[in-house]
């Protein structure tokens, strides 16, 4: 296992940015959160949530008291060019599509080894404002870790960009309560199905957060379901980002 992951790191900096995200949601956002009852005392624990919008995992450590690590995408094609350097001011480990990133896996398990706090959205982009099937990653994670999983439900944020000075869109975030653990048993395709069943039931804790409009695949009504038949198709799938073996940002 990696022996030079630290947790936490970076305690100052990313007590300044927790205090500018507050203030620009307050500023920019009527952002309610709710569910805070739900949340653990101590760790280990993956933070799973939607992914509708590229502010997402920033509403996530805000909404949150731990102190989060993160692990994901390389590269952010929806983010604007303006907020792109965030994520490299808060720090996390990189996830470079198509590679299969064992660097941030063996961060993300060591993380959550130390009983640390690990965020992941399960979807691995934020293509579209509907649930989509979750990437392997997240299942992985919780079943190789034993941690129980803090589902949060996102929705509102993309009313947020661009800025409208003098209005305040409203959003939420809905903090679940945890599932898991979970285990699997088995190699190859038996545990892969065990997987793909996990990553599944993360989804649908998901999904109990979030309107029935943006459950996508999981939505109460077929016609919301048909009308995001397209959207579960990863747009990246034939993408490999170069990777740095061990990079960490």
């Amino acid at each position: 296992m990696t022996q030079d992951i630290i947790y936490p790191r970076r305690v100052l900096i990313r007590k300044f940015c927790k205090l500018l995200a507050k203030g620009a949601f307050g500023l920019f956002s009527d952002l309610k959160i709710e569910g805070r009852e739900n949340l653990p005392n101590t760790g280990p624990l993956l933070v799973i949530a939607n992914h509708f919008s590229f502010i997402d995992p920033v509403a996530v450590l805000h909404a949150l008291p731990y102190p989060i690590e993160y692990v994901g995408g390389a590269e952010f094609p929806h983010a604007p060019a303006i907020v792109k350097f965030l994520p490299e001011i808060w720090g996390y480990y990189p996830v470079f599509r198509g590679t299969g990133s064992r660097y941030a896996l063996r961060a993300a398990e060591e993380i959550l080894n130390q009983n640390g706090i690990l965020g992941i959205m399960p979807e691995g982009g934020s293509w579209a404002e509907v649930l989509r099937p979750a990437r392997p990653g997240a299942a992985y994670l919780a079943a190789q870790s034993g941690a129980r999983v803090l589902p949060l439900g996102i929705h509102g944020l993309n009313n947020i960009f661009p800025l409208k000075f003098g209005q305040r869109p409203k959003a939420v975030v809905r903090i679940g309560k945890p599932v898991g653990p979970f285990t699997t048993s088995g190699r190859g395709r038996d545990r892969r199905k065990q997987l793909d069943q996990i990553g599944l039931e993360l989804m649908k804790a998901i999904a109990a957060l979030i309107p029935d409009q943006y459950r996508g695949f999981l939505a109460d009504d077929p016609a919301i379901r048909a009308a995001a038949k397209g959207t579960e198709d990863y747009p990246w799938d034939n993408l490999v980002e170069g990777e740095v073996e061990g990079e960490v940002h």
